[in-house]
């Protein structure tokens, strides 16, 4: 089955460009487009993509409050790429922290926007981890962080997750998780599930934020 992709971008050029870019994959499916966060909801419920590419700032409701919306009003919500012109934008770690999935930008190279929308609906490895630790770093507030280490003690953690979410951390796949720590990659996915359950976090992106903003993870 291909991975099914929705649209938002409120410049017709973009959303020429990356459906394009992405229909010339014969993996990939443009299922919809939307000019605006306003319009995320009922075609997320109509259209049920795998992955939702979205502008992080439109002018009626930006790509923050659009993937806030989508999180809470759909079940099983989609996977959501933000796409920015600014890779060290404070918008886009609103986003991250939003619960976006990770960020594409938009002068990305035809082979990085089919490789992200891969990623990002696998969900299997982080996307750009050097460049979500540089975010952190630079927009992780003390406020955050307070409540990111309250979770964090929460949590308990075993030995062995605890390893898990700083490889994860990282940016290294499921795979390459288990080659380091020499076991199975079943495994290494049962443990990513025990993490997530215990952070309460709904991907591996929003558990490496709670690690960065937690200090349990340095982001620097």
């Amino acid at each position: 089955m291909p991975v099914t992709v929705l649209l938002v971008d409120d410049e017709p050029l973009v959303r020429a460009g990356l459906r394009a870019v992405l229909e010339a994959q014969s993996d990939i499916e443009v299922v919809g487009e939307a000019a605006d966060g306003a319009a995320v909801i009922p075609l997320v419920r109509r259209l049920r993509p795998d992955v939702v590419a979205m502008d992080v700032r439109m002018p009626l409701l930006d790509g923050i409050e659009a993937t806030r919306a989508v999180l809470r009003a759909v079940d099983e919500p989609p996977k959501i790429l933000v796409v920015t012109t600014f890779e060290n934008d404070e918008y886009v770690y609103e986003a991250l922290r939003a619960g976006a999935d990770g960020f594409l930008l938009k002068r990305a190279r035809p082979a990085e926007i089919v490789h992200a929308v891969r990623l990002v609906a696998e969900g299997e490895s982080l996307l750009f981890p050097a460049s979500v630790r540089q975010l952190a770093a630079r927009y992780g507030d003390e406020g955050g962080n307070r409540v990111a280490r309250a979770a964090m003690e929460r949590a308990q953690l075993t030995e062995r997750e605890a390893e898990v979410l700083r490889l994860m951390a990282r940016g290294l796949s499921n795979a390459e998780i288990a080659a380091r720590l020499v076991v199975g990659t079943e495994t290494v996915k049962s443990h990513v599930s025990a993490v997530l359950a215990k952070l309460g976090a709904r991907d591996r992106t929003q558990a490496v934020i709670a690690a960065y903003e937690s200090g349990f993870v340095a982001p620097g």
